[in-house]
């Protein structure tokens, strides 16, 4: 698949039944990597959270959200995914914790040798103006702000009425290292995440 950049990204949280992720993450690297960039989903990083044992993080990316709607109609409504989706939703006790986001800088390189990431999730009472889009870029971080667009693939739900930014980095974002403009304009708390990146991984 050409490797175009990705205007609109998904950066989705499943919570697993106890003991199922492996499971997950078997069928997703043998079934659903490349058959959704067949149809022109990018799968751009899969995760093991380390500090939640049945939490399953991806992150899927899309040219622009009318590619996003084509892709997704065509891949859930294809062969592969209804063969495997009762084994994968079996899974799955929750599916729908999903921030639609568009970056802020440029997606990162994989790493060699591969390494863990660590991703913040900062709510936000507005959203960033050109001040705070600027620190983020500034600061050798990978950023992405919430996507505004409606949902245009509703029979998968995504977070509404909330405006977030997105750090991913290889080193911890811990509150102190954070841009300043950003630490003043936290609208509650933050979400931290530390992530291995699983045997497949595009983002590793």
């Amino acid at each position: 698949m050409d490797p175009k950049p990705c205007s609109v990204i998904e950066l989705r949280q499943y919570t697993l039944f106890p003991g199922q992720r492996e499971t997950l993450i078997q069928l997703f690297e043998r079934e659903f990597i490349e058959t959704q960039e067949a149809v022109g989903l990018r799968v751009l990083g899969i995760f093991r959270d380390l500090d939640a044992d049945d939490r399953f993080v991806w992150w899927r990316g899309f040219a622009d959200m009318a590619a996003r709607a084509a892709g997704l109609a065509a891949f859930y409504g294809g062969p592969v995914w209804q063969a495997h989706r009762s084994a994968a939703n079996a899974t799955m006790i929750d599916a729908d914790d999903v921030l639609l986001l568009r970056p802020l800088t440029a997606w990162p390189a994989a790493a060699v040798p591969r390494s863990d990431w660590h991703v913040v999730v900062c709510p936000l009472a507005t959203p960033p103006d050109s001040a705070l889009i600027d620190a983020l870029r500034n600061s050798g971080t990978t950023w992405l702000e919430t996507e505004p667009a409606e949902n245009n693939f509703p029979r998968l739900p995504v977070r509404s009425g909330e405006t977030v930014v997105v750090g991913l980095s290889r080193q911890p974002l811990l509150l102190p290292a954070l841009p300043a403009l950003l630490t003043e304009r936290l609208d509650g708390k933050v979400q931290h995440l530390h992530l291995a990146p699983t045997g497949r991984s595009p983002l590793a």
